[in-house]
């Protein structure tokens, strides 16, 4: 069964947030990871760049497929995860820790509250 930690926000997607403030980390789910198997690729947005909630911000790449990564929130890229540069199978290890992708400046923090928990997450996975 997928790991689903409590203290994030998941999306219909399968990303996940985890907020430190007013900034969000961003990052594919355990399921999500399993689902692709081997990640060998990871394009990753531009550190500056606005998004709105719901784009498409990164490109994940598999052995199986490529999968676009959607930002669960608007806001501005502070930084990203540039060691998936060298090493993209991080997602694969460890997807709610070393493995994530972007970190957004949250420009409409209420959109944090339409995401789902933990147990919405695990029904529509299948996990209970």
């Amino acid at each position: 069964m997928a790991k689903v930690p409590k203290d994030l926000k998941y999306t219909k997607s399968h990303e996940w947030v985890r907020l430190a403030g007013d900034v969000a980390t961003v990052g594919i789910t355990d399921h999500a990871q399993h689902e692709l198997t081997d990640i060998v690729f990871c394009e990753l947005p531009a550190v500056g760049r606005s998004l709105n909630a719901g784009a498409a911000a990164a490109v994940v790449e598999s052995v199986k497929t490529a999968s676009d990564i959607y930002t669960p929130v608007s806001g501005q890229v502070v930084e990203v995860n540039t060691a998936l540069a060298d090493n993209p199978a991080l997602v694969n290890q460890d997807a709610f820790g070393a493995g994530w992708f972007f970190k957004v400046k949250l420009a409409a923090p209420a959109e944090v509250e339409g995401l789902m928990t933990s147990e919405d997450y695990s029904a529509q996975i299948g996990g209970n």
